[in-house]
């Protein structure tokens, strides 16, 4: 017995089958499905280019998963090539689905309305009834009672005319428009990254900030982006406020009010204007967006080496772990002598006795500070040229001063103490001062996607409350009386067909003037 075997498809075969597979709308809504599923790695790990500081801790705190989920590009989900390629695929599959259905849309528009069928009782909704006009009236009053759909009127033969109508082409319209959202939106957004930039920056009062790349803490941008297109501002901060719900009030300690105030130059040797940034309501200059995302609290050091000289003398942030503003930071002392100092430790706004007797801080604001820390000596490692964090101690070339218990050395100071180092110099706590954390962005065409999103949802609306139906009216003469019949059909299956066919018969017979009952 012969078999024939079923040819292999050619490469053009299997190529125009790949194309229809990936422009078909089940594939686009299985992208849009996958892409969804492929950012909320980026909502659960911190990203790089958002906080890099979190990325660090969490490979402190875990060593065994983080490595492995930094290769699949998990801290970086938004710039990693598999993410990247659900993106491009998605809009190459709406684009090649949104093209070929606008123009059946179009060649829809100019076409005529679908002929009347033989049998109008094999459609869900009919009706008949007869009536004393002529055809003409018949035809007349019927386009009227149509309003505004599309209609075609043909007479088929001597005595017999039909009326063919359809409306609701905005519901494909709004369909169209809500797919062409969706590319509007991804292409804003893939634009905005790759052409846009964020970075954040850490500001305590009285002091400034220049928009260059130096003066960053942190700083990402797109693959486009171009380092000499930043906008040349500057900013100085006078004065942060920071208000919280008091003690002893339902949800205490809760933040009630951020406030940064201070002047800016939108350029070099422009005159200085007054800024005042509160929480989503951002400082625009020339494209970019400041926004005040964090604040802290920056004491104010000064340390004096053995031979009584002034070595440090500088507002350092701590940068706050928790609700209550507990604090860590770094000082390091590069100019004493005869060896350079580290202290590492901690800031409390609030400071109070825990129950095990180690000292916390019980409120985010500055009502009794506290300020604990620990000294190494030695080489800092800021000699060798590698670039170091300011807020990491390289203990690598550096020892610890012990107290006489054999414990590390403790210094515990509020605002105007001082204590003595214990080769000689003294630490002091000359003041608190509060910080700011900027967050300096730049994305082009960022109000695209807006208009995308507004335009989606007009198009979603329009697509799910338009009804697209079809209406036939056959009118025909027996004897000196007119036979008309008509017939519906909805294009998408509702319940309230029967209802509509009565309440356009209504219409339809007070156009024709005739209250005679239904034969």
């Amino acid at each position: 017995m012969s078999t024939n075997a079923v040819s292999e498809l050619g490469r053009r075969a299997m190529t125009r089958w790949f194309w229809r597979q990936l422009t078909s709308m089940r594939t686009a809504l299985f992208l849009l499905l996958l892409l969804a599923i492929a950012a909320v790695p980026g909502s659960l790990v911190p990203q790089r280019g958002v906080d890099a500081r979190a990325v660090e801790r969490y490979f402190i705190d875990h060593p065994g998963s983080a490595p492995t989920l930094d290769k699949l590009g998990f801290f970086s989900v938004y710039a990693s090539p598999w993410f990247s390629a659900i993106y491009l695929l998605l809009m190459i599959s709406l684009v090649g689905c949104i093209i070929p259905r606008s123009f059946v849309y179009f060649r829809a528009l100019r076409a005529r309305p679908p002929k009347a069928p033989r049998n109008f009782a094999r459609l869900p909704a009919s009706a008949s009834f007869d009536t004393s006009a002529t055809i003409e009236e018949v035809v007349a009053a019927g386009r009227g009672a149509l309003g505004r759909a599309r209609v075609d009127v043909v007479d088929r033969e001597a005595g017999v005319a039909e009326v063919s109508a359809e409306k609701g082409y905005l519901r494909e319209a709004g369909n169209l428009i809500f797919h062409i959202s969706v590319v509007v939106v991804l292409v804003g957004v893939a634009f905005g990254t790759l052409f846009g930039s964020r970075g954040s920056a850490i500001v305590t009062e009285g002091q400034g900030f220049s928009n260059s790349l130096t003066q960053y803490d942190e700083f990402g941008s797109g693959a486009l982006f171009d380092a000499g297109q930043l906008p040349p501002f500057s900013l100085k901060l006078d004065d942060l406020t920071a208000k919280f719900q008091p003690l002893g009030s339902q949800q205490a300690g809760a933040p009630r009010l951020f406030r940064a105030q201070g002047t800016y130059t939108s350029e070099p040797g422009s005159d200085r204007r007054p800024f005042d940034i509160t929480v989503n309501h951002p400082l625009e200059i020339n494209g970019t967006s400041v926004y005040l995302v964090g604040q802290g609290y920056s004491p104010v050091i000064k340390v004096t080496d053995a031979q009584g000289d002034v070595v440090f003398n500088e507002a350092v942030p701590f940068l706050p772990s928790d609700s209550t503003y507990t604090s860590n930071g770094v000082i390091k002392v590069a100019d004493s002598e005869p060896e350079q100092l580290g202290f590492q430790g901690f800031f409390l706004p609030t400071a109070a006795t825990g129950a095990d007797g180690a000292s916390i801080s019980i409120f985010p604001a500055a009502a009794n500070p506290l300020l604990g820390l620990f000294v190494w000596h030695g080489d800092l490692g800021l000699d060798d040229g590698t670039p170091q964090s300011v807020y990491i101690l390289d203990k690598t070339a550096m020892e610890q001063y012990l107290a006489p218990t054999g414990k590390g050395y403790r210094i515990s100071l509020s605002p105007g103490q001082a204590q003595d180092l214990p080769d000689g110099g003294t630490i002091e706590f000359v003041a608190l001062k509060q910080f700011a954390r900027f967050q300096i962005s730049s994305s082009p065409l960022v109000k695209v996607p807006l208009i995308g999103i507004i335009a989606g949802l007009v198009g979603l609306m329009a697509s799910l409350s338009v009804k697209p139906r079809r209406t036939w009216i056959r009118a025909r003469r027996d004897g000196s009386r007119t036979v008309v019949d008509v017939a519906v059909l909805d294009r998408v299956p509702r319940d309230d067909l029967p209802a509509d066919l009565d309440d356009f018969l209504k219409r339809f017979r007070e156009a024709l003037g005739d209250i005679e009952e239904r034969a």
